[in-house]
């Protein structure tokens, strides 16, 4: 067999595996986009569960299969909140995800970014200068010294984070997926690109921290490499899916859910994607 169908074979487990077993990610995430991440989660089959509280954040380490924490919008209380969930997470041995939005923004962030280095995600998301900075952050190969982010937005190409892509997952032993025009998953020996999507996917808040908390999902149930893929994979497929029905972004984001709803594993397995060996 070879490795892409090898890999579409385990994509289909794993999105067969979510839709049996309902499992829960719970999330720590950006408050602007809160209700489309759960939504998200609960379209493809997942449990949802949302929280702030440093003690509600360890339950939900505990208690869940997977957890999601975003960095989008922070309050004081989250620098108690958040290493004490991700250590949870590392000690435990659970999956996790992690999205640095708006990295190099305040020094609270960047605090907390620091503290995540030694409890190694499953799975890091984020656009490409996002990657970026958090690999020089972590002090590792392809980072760069200072944020190139405007605000949640990339200045920088997915190209131009392959290499700090796959420093970071090799450092991590998981998975990083740089969203972008073409999204790019790497494990830090294989590396995927998945073709699709949407333009409108730029124009709705919550597509990228939505595809974060998917990722969580389908952290319960495959490696964090195929959970990565997977989860941009669907997200691939109903964006393209969606665009077809709409012309504008705010009917496409109901479709969109709709989409995630609908996808059946096959199709997910089957949404073009190439691969290459680091």
């Amino acid at each position: 067999m070879s490795i892409k169908k090898e890999i579409q074979t385990q994509i289909i487990h794993a999105v067969e595996t979510v839709k049996q077993t309902n499992p829960m990610a719970g999330s720590v995430t950006n408050t602007v986009t809160i209700n489309f991440v759960a939504n998200a989660q609960l379209a493809v089959g997942g449990s949802a569960a949302m929280v702030y509280m440093p003690d509600e954040a360890q339950f939900l380490a505990r208690a869940g299969g997977a957890a999601y924490i975003n960095l989008g919008t922070i309050e004081p209380v989250y620098e108690k909140t958040l290493p004490g969930m991700a250590k949870i997470l590392h000690n435990s041995g659970k999956p996790w995800v992690l999205d640095p939005v708006a990295i190099g923004i305040g020094d609270l962030r960047t605090r907390l970014l620091l503290t995540f280095k030694d409890c190694k995600p499953s799975i890091i998301r984020g656009n490409a200068s996002e990657i970026m900075a958090l690999a020089g952050l972590w002090g590792l190969d392809g980072g760069t010294e200072t944020s190139n982010v405007r605000g949640v937005d990339s200045q920088d190409p997915v190209s131009a984070a392959r290499d700090a892509a796959v420093a970071l997952a090799r450092w991590t032993g998981g998975a990083v997926a740089v969203s972008g025009r073409q999204d790019l998953i790497t494990n830090g020996s294989i590396t995927a690109f998945s073709h699709g999507g949407s333009h409108f996917m730029e124009k709705i808040t919550g597509s990228g921290c939505s595809l974060g908390g998917v990722m969580a999902v389908y952290a319960t149930a495959a490696s964090g490499f195929i959970a990565a893929l997977t989860g941009t994979a669907i997200y691939n497929l109903a964006g393209r899916r969606a665009a077809e029905k709409t012309d504008g972004p705010a009917s496409f984001q109901v479709h969109f859910l709709d989409e995630l709803y609908k996808a059946k594993p096959t199709e997910i397995a089957d949404n073009p994607f190439d691969i290459e060996e680091v």
